[in-house]
């Protein structure tokens, strides 16, 4: 714990956030993060290479200092697949495409509409007026390359699950790539608290 707290003060002392702490086995220390969100802020500010380079430095500065013994130092962004862990993650990320998994299955809450033993979903995230969250998925089968999909097919039905943070086990970011370059980002809807 004393080694998170050290790496936490001196990354927050540089202007950033620590996302994740890794330890292994083989000495590797490995270190996520980003610039610190507040709700209104305008834009995402991406995390650089200069940014890790400064970070390490100071980190190895601080840890040879503390003589924390370790082999390796790495240093990154979140990356695509960003964890989700605290509520302002789930406030930042409000309407984009997450995983979740919870930590039990959704047995006979689902009332036949999603099989009982499924803990894991793929869809957009959204609030729940009443306080927590829901994501809302369709579970269309995924469209074979070169397969023509009719015009005329009904879309599956819209589903939604809601869910506290507390049951979740794991939340990310789902990484979409898109290969055809770069598209205006579809703006967030204004919220009035």
């Amino acid at each position: 714990m004393a080694l998170q707290q050290t790496i936490d003060d001196t990354v927050r002392g540089l202007g950033l956030e620590l996302v994740e702490l890794e330890r292994s086995a083989g000495g590797l220390l490995r270190v996520t993060i980003d610039f610190p969100w507040s709700p209104g802020d305008a834009a995402e500010r991406p995390v650089t290479v200069e940014d890790c380079e400064r970070v390490t430095r100071q980190l190895q500065y601080v840890l040879e200092v503390e003589g924390v013994d370790y082999r390796r130092l790495e240093v990154s962004s979140p990356g695509i697949d960003r964890p989700l862990r605290h509520a302002v993650d789930f406030e930042r990320f409000e309407g984009e495409l997450v995983d979740v998994t919870l930590k039990a299955p959704i047995g006979a809450a689902a009332a036949g509409q999603v099989h009982a033993s499924r803990k894991k979903f793929r869809g957009a995230l959204h609030r729940v007026p009443e306080g927590g969250w829901q994501i809302v998925w369709r579970d269309e089968p995924p469209a074979k390359p070169g397969q023509r999909v009719s015009a005329k097919r009904a879309p599956a039905p819209e589903q939604a699950l809601s869910f506290e943070l507390d049951e979740l086990q794991s939340a990310r970011l789902a990484p979409v790539v898109d290969f055809k370059g770069r598209a205006a980002a579809p703006e967030k809807p204004d919220r009035t608290d």
